[in-house]
């Protein structure tokens, strides 16, 4: 109670002297701002003035056909050849967001149920992957640093080269896997003809790449889990999977809740493996939504607009994921 009352009771700084106590802090630290300020220039230029952009063309109907003031106005001049070209884009509202959402335009609740079963998928593959591998070769084992070097080869490989790949190992009719397939008496599977096979691939190969980063990254939090622990609990009777469930796993979360937050960004983003592995085959069944950005903005007759639509709700997914899994890990007592 009498906490309170001091609480209460304390002093309310005037803004006045707030203004003053942040102009000395700017006055003793000026270096520092001066050091942060190109690279909050370079931000704003490269990342906030094109999210502005994207955003204003979500709210329009900017297609390649109404693109005047873009190709015709800024490219050409405004001389005699725009005399001929189609009206300007125009502000059409939420439209865009309506149609998508409605299924007027694309396939946006398919492509999100494939990117919330790849995303799912390929994260919680990463993770437990990555754990079980980073306990195995936290241990002392002969040949500990030639393992550790071939399971990370995969990280260093190109995307793109990997899902090349990728897609060869599973091409139905020259594949290694079909083959291997047909050698054990199995029937050859068509991966690309069917919906979930062709995620599956995908998943596959995504895994094969994602491993690494994840493996090493639970290995470095293994390794700053103070050995003592173990020790005392070994000596108090407890079993492996108790030493691991009660110290290595709390042990773990700094690392872990990062390293999924993360994980789930860029798997949720991945548009390489998906374009080049699958294809989006059949007929646009395996798309995701990033892929399906693409197509709108760089296929047929390109529609801007649109691939600004889907840019701006799968960065509003991304939001609320991000904000759902920080209040969920404050809730739990972790600093995120």
């Amino acid at each position: 109670m009498s906490q309170a009352l001091a609480v209460a009771e304390a002093p309310v700084e005037p803004p006045g002297k707030r203004d003053g106590r942040l102009r000395r802090s700017y006055d003793r630290n000026w270096y520092a701002w001066a050091m942060v300020l190109p690279t909050v220039l370079v931000l704003g230029v490269l990342v906030m003035y094109p999210l502005v952009q994207g955003i204003l063309q979500s709210f329009t109907d900017l297609t390649e056909s109404n693109a005047q003031d873009v190709i015709c106005t800024k490219t050409l001049g405004g001389g005699e050849e725009c005399k001929d070209n189609p009206k300007s884009s125009e502000f059409v509202g939420l439209k865009n967001y309506v149609d998508l959402l409605t299924g007027a335009r694309g396939s946006f609740w398919l492509q999100f149920t494939n990117t919330l079963v790849w995303t799912l998928a390929c994260v919680s593959l990463h993770y437990g992957l990555g754990l079980g591998l980073a306990v195995m070769l936290n241990r002392t084992m002969r040949g500990r640093g030639l393992y550790r070097v071939l399971l990370i080869v995969p990280w260093a490989v190109p995307g793109f080269v990997a899902a090349f790949g990728w897609k060869f190992l599973f091409n139905p009719r020259f594949g290694l896997i079909n083959q291997g397939l047909i050698s054990v008496g199995l029937d050859p599977v068509e991966w690309f003809n069917h919906r979930w096979t062709a995620l599956f691939t995908a998943i596959c190969t995504n895994v094969w790449l994602g491993v690494p980063f994840m493996m090493v990254a639970i290995l470095g939090g293994l390794q700053s889990i103070n050995g003592d622990l173990y020790e005392a609990a070994e000596m108090d009777g407890a079993s492996p999977w108790q030493r691991f469930r009660n110290i290595t796993l709390p042990g773990l979360r700094p690392v872990s809740s990062t390293v999924i937050l993360l994980g789930t960004i860029w798997t949720f983003n991945m548009f390489p493996i998906i374009f080049f592995v699958t294809g989006g085959e059949p007929a646009g069944q395996s798309e995701i939504l990033v892929t399906g950005a693409y197509r709108a903005a760089f296929e047929g007759v390109r529609n801007y607009s649109l691939a600004a639509t889907y840019g701006v709700l799968i960065l509003s997914i991304l939001l609320v994921f991000a904000s759902v899994y920080r209040r969920t890990l404050k809730a739990q007592g972790e600093v995120f």
